[in-house]
């Protein structure tokens, strides 16, 4: 064979061309004119026979700064937790593992019941009503509560805040230009969103309130003092971007009044895994339910009154005329809601709860120890959950490559999203840091800062 993992053998390339009643490959290629044609040898490297190649893809590997050999304080969005073993054996159970789509019900008794568990413990963690069956990530859940927002009022302005992850209002900005919304932005003061820009902001024309829940930088947003704001006009939808373990200690966004909560699924039994795959939930009030996009799956009896799963409420354009369908989602995460069922199930309420309580407890000793550092100060003096925000008096690239030498992958630049935050690093710490690995970056960043 010319190819070693192409398994066609002269034969059956004889057999093909002969099929096509031509006498080479070449001819394949007849209608592409011979200036363009490239007949030279690409530049790539020559074939490695297996263990060669096994060697060579291990090396490159070896270059990542994975977490068994590093530890991080890096989060903005995807972090390190705790991801109970269950979760691997049940993910990678292969009834679950190959399984593509529900849609036949009889044979699929087993993913329905996992997306119902997993939607049922959502709407437990959110304080809502009904809860989808998962989205891609958290970012397109909230660009979809947004359009929601707009199917269900025809408003045309969506208002947002600015202490919402960027990527996340950057998908919100693409889909406003694709759907016709308008989106505007409201300041940050103090590391929360601006409460008196946010009353003038918002008016008549206004489709839907987005604030983050704890924030980007770590705040955890004064959600009773919001609600009324975006309540204030009516029809306005108030949406609020979630961190579900968050939920495990603070008070949910339905108790607050929240229309929609959205958010990522990654805290609960998804790895960081390079920033991806995730999984984002989708939950809303009772009104809105048949205005949820993608996926529901409902509970019911057969005939005989058993308890049975089905795919229900998809309003989707594969199911439904096209002028009427809320959203042209058309798939879900099912493995990795799979993954945050098992894990939330394996932790149970009381040792999520205690799975934020160590997020909190940690975060804010490791903020007590940094305050102790002489050119480090706490950016902002708000109430936060494992995030906060730290001024340094050395540029956070400097300071970050000085800690990877150490083995520790640093806090997020802020100056790279927010240019007025320019020297300030956003720095996570989870249930998963010890004391010691703590300690280690208050020393580390102490070194940095003055020379030792």
């Amino acid at each position: 064979m010319a190819f070693k993992y192409l398994p066609t053998t002269d034969q059956d390339k004889k057999e093909m061309l002969s099929m096509l009643g031509i006498d080479s490959v070449d001819e394949l290629f007849d209608d592409i004119p011979e200036d363009v044609l490239f007949k030279g040898r690409l530049n790539i490297p020559e074939a490695m026979d297996e263990p060669s190649l096994v060697r060579h893809i291990s090396g490159l590997a070896e270059k990542n700064a994975d977490f068994s050999r590093y530890v991080p304080f890096l989060g903005a969005g995807v972090y390190q937790h705790y991801i109970p073993s269950v979760v691997n054996h049940v993910i990678s159970r292969s009834e679950f593992y190959t399984a593509y789509t529900p849609y036949q019900p009889e044979i699929s008794q087993g993913e329905l019941q996992a997306i119902f568990e997993f939607q049922t413990m959502i709407c437990e963690l959110t304080g809502m009503d009904v809860a989808n069956s998962s989205m891609y990530d958290g970012p397109t859940a909230l660009a979809e509560a947004a359009a929601l927002a707009y199917g269900f009022n025809d408003k045309k302005k969506v208002v947002v805040s600015r202490a919402v992850h960027p990527e996340a209002r950057e998908i919100l900005a693409t889909y406003g230009k694709g759907l016709g919304f308008n989106v505007v932005e409201v300041g940050v003061t103090n590391g929360m969103t601006d409460l008196e820009q946010l009353k003038q902001v918002v008016d008549d024309d206004t489709a839907a309130v987005i604030v983050q829940y704890p924030n980007f930088l770590g705040g955890i947003e004064d959600l009773q003092e919001i609600e009324p704001i975006a309540h204030q006009s009516s029809k306005t939808l108030f949406v609020v971007s979630a961190n579900p373990l968050s939920l495990g200690v603070l008070k949910p966004p339905g108790e607050f009044g929240a229309d929609i909560v959205v958010g990522d699924a990654q805290p609960f039994g998804i790895p960081a895994q390079y920033g991806g795959p995730h999984c984002g939930y989708f939950a809303v009030t009772k009104k809105l339910m048949r205005r949820i996009p993608g996926r529901i799956v409902g509970q019911t009896k057969d005939e005989d009154g058993r308890r049975g799963f089905v795919l229900t409420l998809q309003a989707r354009e594969q199911h439904i005329r096209r002028e009427k369908a809320t959203s042209n989602i058309c798939s879900n995460q099912a493995l990795n809601a799979l993954a945050a069922a098992v894990a939330m199930t394996a932790l149970g309420k009381q040792g999520v709860q205690e799975m934020g309580r160590l997020n909190l407890q940690k975060s804010h000793y490791a903020k007590k120890q940094l305050e102790q550092v002489k050119g480090i100060s706490v950016a902002f003096d708000v109430p936060f959950f494992n995030e906060f925000v730290v001024k340094l008096s050395k540029p956070v690239a400097e300071v970050n490559r000085h800690l990877l030498k150490k083995n520790i992958i640093g806090g997020f630049d802020l100056g790279r999203v927010y240019p007025e935050l320019e020297g300030h690093m956003l720095i996570a710490v989870t249930e998963l840091r010890t004391k010691a690995e703590i300690d280690a970056l208050v020393s580390g960043l102490e070194e940095v800062h003055h020379g030792e």
